[in-house]
Protein backbone atom coordinates (compact mmCIF):
# COMPACT_ATOMS: atom_id res chain seq x y z
CA UNK A 1 0.00 0.00 0.00
CA UNK A 2 3.24 2.29 0.40
CA UNK A 3 3.33 2.32 -3.28
CA UNK A 4 -0.33 3.52 -3.74
CA UNK A 5 0.47 6.84 -1.08
CA UNK A 6 3.50 7.59 -2.79
CA UNK A 7 2.11 7.56 -6.14
CA UNK A 8 -0.74 9.91 -4.78
CA UNK A 9 1.71 12.52 -3.42
CA UNK A 10 3.82 12.30 -6.80
CA UNK A 11 0.84 13.13 -8.40
CA UNK A 12 0.16 16.23 -6.27
CA UNK A 13 3.58 17.10 -7.30
CA UNK A 14 5.11 16.48 -4.05
CA UNK A 15 8.43 13.98 -3.62
CA UNK A 16 8.13 12.45 -1.01
CA UNK A 17 11.01 10.60 0.44
CA UNK A 18 9.89 6.65 1.81
CA UNK A 19 11.36 4.75 4.84
CA UNK A 20 11.20 1.48 4.22
CA UNK A 21 10.01 -0.91 7.21
CA UNK A 22 10.92 -4.90 7.74
CA UNK A 23 8.49 -7.03 8.58
CA UNK A 24 9.51 -7.47 12.16
CA UNK A 25 9.15 -3.59 12.85
CA UNK A 26 7.06 -2.39 15.64
CA UNK A 27 5.12 0.41 13.77
CA UNK A 28 3.99 1.85 16.96
CA UNK A 29 7.45 2.37 18.20
CA UNK A 30 8.53 3.88 15.25
CA UNK A 31 5.60 5.99 14.79
CA UNK A 32 6.63 7.02 18.44
CA UNK A 33 9.91 7.56 18.08
CA UNK A 34 9.00 10.18 14.85
CA UNK A 35 7.02 12.21 16.68
CA UNK A 36 9.60 12.42 19.44
CA UNK A 37 11.92 13.24 17.20
CA UNK A 38 9.86 16.55 15.94
CA UNK A 39 8.78 17.30 19.43
CA UNK A 40 12.48 17.97 19.93
CA UNK A 41 13.15 19.57 17.04
CA UNK A 42 9.51 21.85 18.04
CA UNK A 43 11.88 22.34 21.76
CA UNK A 44 8.71 20.90 23.71
CA UNK A 45 7.87 17.90 24.85
CA UNK A 46 3.72 17.78 24.31
CA UNK A 47 1.57 16.20 21.24
CA UNK A 48 1.99 19.20 18.85
CA UNK A 49 -2.43 19.38 17.46
CA UNK A 50 -2.40 16.80 14.97
CA UNK A 51 0.51 15.02 15.02
CA UNK A 52 -1.64 11.60 16.12
CA UNK A 53 -0.35 11.12 19.37
CA UNK A 54 -2.68 9.88 21.31
CA UNK A 55 -2.42 6.53 21.21
CA UNK A 56 -4.16 5.66 18.64
CA UNK A 57 -3.44 2.36 16.59
CA UNK A 58 -0.84 3.12 13.85
CA UNK A 59 -1.45 1.21 10.27
CA UNK A 60 1.70 1.08 7.98
CA UNK A 61 1.94 3.35 5.71
CA UNK A 62 2.29 6.06 8.06
CA UNK A 63 2.09 9.59 6.53
CA UNK A 64 4.06 12.11 7.62
CA UNK A 65 3.18 15.73 5.64
CA UNK A 66 5.95 18.36 7.25
CA UNK A 67 6.91 16.35 10.33
CA UNK A 68 2.89 15.73 11.58
CA UNK A 69 1.58 12.76 11.59
CA UNK A 70 -1.26 12.56 9.06
CA UNK A 71 -2.12 8.70 9.40
CA UNK A 72 -2.64 6.11 7.05
CA UNK A 73 -3.31 6.03 3.08
CA UNK A 74 -7.17 5.88 4.29
CA UNK A 75 -6.66 9.42 5.81
CA UNK A 76 -4.38 10.71 3.25
CA UNK A 77 -7.13 9.13 0.17
CA UNK A 78 -9.76 11.03 2.36
CA UNK A 79 -7.87 14.11 2.21
CA UNK A 80 -7.51 14.05 -1.08
CA UNK A 81 -10.83 13.39 -2.09
CA UNK A 82 -12.31 16.18 0.20
CA UNK A 83 -9.58 18.67 -1.98
CA UNK A 84 -7.46 18.78 1.56
CA UNK A 85 -4.23 17.66 0.80
CA UNK A 86 -2.78 20.18 -1.81
CA UNK A 87 -3.47 22.96 0.51
CA UNK A 88 -1.65 20.64 3.25
CA UNK A 89 1.50 20.02 1.38
CA UNK A 90 1.36 23.68 0.56
CA UNK A 91 1.77 24.52 3.58
CA UNK A 92 4.41 21.98 4.61
CA UNK A 93 6.77 23.51 2.00
CA UNK A 94 6.24 19.97 -0.21
CA UNK A 95 5.07 21.80 -2.99
CA UNK A 96 6.21 24.35 -5.16
CA UNK A 97 3.14 26.16 -6.65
Amino acid sequence: MAHVARRLLLGQGANPAVLEVGDDADPAALVDAALQARRRKDGGDKAAAGDGGGGAAVAFPAVFIGGRLVGGLDRLMAMHMAGELVPVLKQAGALWL
